[in-house]
């Protein structure tokens, strides 16, 4: 599946994309808000991640920025299956933060999820990163008033994580809608 948004592509990673995934993720910065990536994250990583896009209708996407005919990968945006339940996780390379992407991709991940039958999401950020927490209240995200103990390769240990949840049924799916010019395509 693709999705495009006004300023992304989202779209299955593939065996080439890994050079330019461990560049793009290669970032202490990164790493340490990411709970299952490994630190540090080299291309033997990124091929392995890559290799995993098996169902070409999983919401599981590579992100890239597209500005006139020059496109970047600058991230990656997912809603997966974990245990019971299905989590949103995403994340951007330093130099694409602040620019409104992070709520974009993660909205459109969401819109893939809603279409392939997915109704609940849960998510979550580490509590000393709070533009994550911001992203998620913006996609309609509420607090579960829980605050859990998570392990990150890059922190070396453990660090709280707050946790949110999103229905996606019928009209309750918050701003995951906002960009009505994103069109998916399988």
């Amino acid at each position: 599946m693709f999705v495009r948004t006004q300023r992304l592509t989202l779209r299955p990673g593939w065996p080439e994309d890994a050079p330019d995934l461990a560049r793009a993720i290669g970032h202490e910065a990164v790493c340490r808000n990411l709970r299952r990536v490994p630190w540090p994250y080299g291309e033997d990583a990124a091929a392995q991640f890559v290799a995993e896009f098996r169902d070409p209708l999983d919401p599981k996407f590579l992100v890239f920025e597209h500005a006139g005919a020059q496109v970047r990968l600058i991230g990656a945006a997912a809603v997966q299956r974990i245990g019971d339940s299905h989590e949103l996780g995403y994340w951007l390379t330093p130099s694409a933060w602040g620019r409104g992407y992070a709520t974009e991709a993660a909205g459109a991940a969401l819109r893939a999820a809603r279409a392939r039958g997915i109704r609940r999401v849960l998510s979550g950020h580490f509590v000393d990163n709070p533009a994550s927490g911001r992203v998620l209240r913006k996609l309609g995200f509420k607090p579960l008033g829980q605050t859990i103990q998570l392990y990150a390769p890059a922190r070396g240990g453990e660090a709280p994580c707050a946790r949110y949840a999103l229905d996606l049924d019928g009209d309750s799916g918050g701003d995951c809608d906002a960009d009505p010019e994103a069109r998916m395509a399988a």
